[in-house]
């Protein structure tokens, strides 16, 4: 009787815990890892943090702190300052497209488009997808390239896939 109560336990715990896992916006899941604690600290100085928690669904290309810190920490500093908000915040929604855009619906768009599709994102500008040397990567408008590093971190309201640079409107 003691193994079926713990059996059952058990499996109560891990149907709960996927559950609340799966409940998990993609801002919660950015909290919970700390190679984004800069990005939150960018969503929360742009006031955007309650905008990505909302229903979606959102791609987030979302730069890791060793992205931020490919830029210039002064200029870092000053995108963060209430003076400079709408900046930042056209910067942070350049990494954001509407819908949920999982890795094979990517793949498969670049195989449609011949390896290279352009997405439109959440700041009206556009951002290249390719494939290039058997990697996935982004392109932005200033000819500045950012590679895919990671795919597919899902949340209820959209999918993280994880870039090396930050992506400049």
């Amino acid at each position: 009787m003691k193994k079926l109560v713990l059996v059952f336990t058990t499996i109560v715990a891990l149907v709960f815990s996927q559950k609340t896992v799966a409940q998990e916006t993609i801002v919660d899941a950015a909290v919970s890892n700390e190679n984004f604690s800069t990005l939150v600290t960018a969503l929360n100085a742009a006031d955007l943090v309650e905008a990505l928690q909302g229903d979606g669904p959102f791609t987030v290309f979302a730069p890791t702190n060793d992205a931020f810190a490919k830029i210039d920490k002064e200029t870092l500093g000053n995108l963060l300052k209430p003076e400079n908000k709408e900046t930042l915040t056209k910067i942070l929604t350049y990494h954001v497209v509407p819908g949920k855009l999982m890795a094979n619906d990517v793949v498969a768009a670049l195989k449609k488009g011949k390896g290279k599709v352009e997405v439109k994102t959440l700041a009206g500008e556009i951002l290249t997808v390719m494939q290039k040397d058997g990697k996935i990567w982004l392109k932005d408008q200033n000819g500045n390239y950012s590679e895919i590093t990671a795919t597919d971190v899902k949340g209820s309201n959209g999918v993280i896939h994880v870039i090396d640079t930050v992506v400049m409107p």
